[in-house]
């Protein structure tokens, strides 16, 4: 495994164990030149997923861009980065549960939204703000009135 710091192949593991859904396994880990210590996730190999984006060009699933609107729609909430990794590892896991290797981009969007509407309601609005792309102020009332109806 290579250092992130330093870019050293020489590394070793310190500590390791299954995460707390037993979908993976975290190693802590430490290089061997520098010294610094970083954490790697090994999960198993699943089927291959590809996500048909909206003018139906394909693209390998990638775990790591749901993370990031994520993380960008939970600025300044009191909401850990445990806590979106688990609510992708979620998200990924009903994707692989699917039967079919192919989900659309809007599905994925959906799966993420459900989720977001019971974790925290303004990212929900954060990231539905962007993932349908609202371009007026009637289409944020119109989205916090289904918000608030749908307690």
């Amino acid at each position: 495994m290579k250092c992130p710091y330093c870019t050293n192949l020489d590394t070793k593991v310190v500590d390791s164990r299954l995460t707390d859904d037993n979908e993976s396994v975290r190693r802590r880990r430490e290089c061997e030149k520098c010294g610094k210590r970083f954490t790697t996730y090994e999960r198993m190999e699943t089927k291959p997923i590809a996500v048909i984006k909206k003018d139906n060009t394909r693209e390998p699933f990638d775990r790591n861009k749901i993370l990031s609107g994520l993380i960008r729609a939970c600025i300044k909430r009191n909401i850990s980065v445990e806590t979106l990794n688990k609510l992708v590892d979620d998200i990924e896991n009903e994707i692989h549960a699917m039967p079919g290797s192919e989900i659309q981009s809007r599905e994925v969007g959906n799966l993420v939204l459900k989720r977001l509407r019971d974790l925290d309601k303004v990212a929900y609005i954060r990231f539905a703000s962007v993932y349908k792309q609202f371009n007026n102020i009637r289409q944020f009332t119109s989205e916090l009135t289904r918000l608030k109806e749908n307690k």
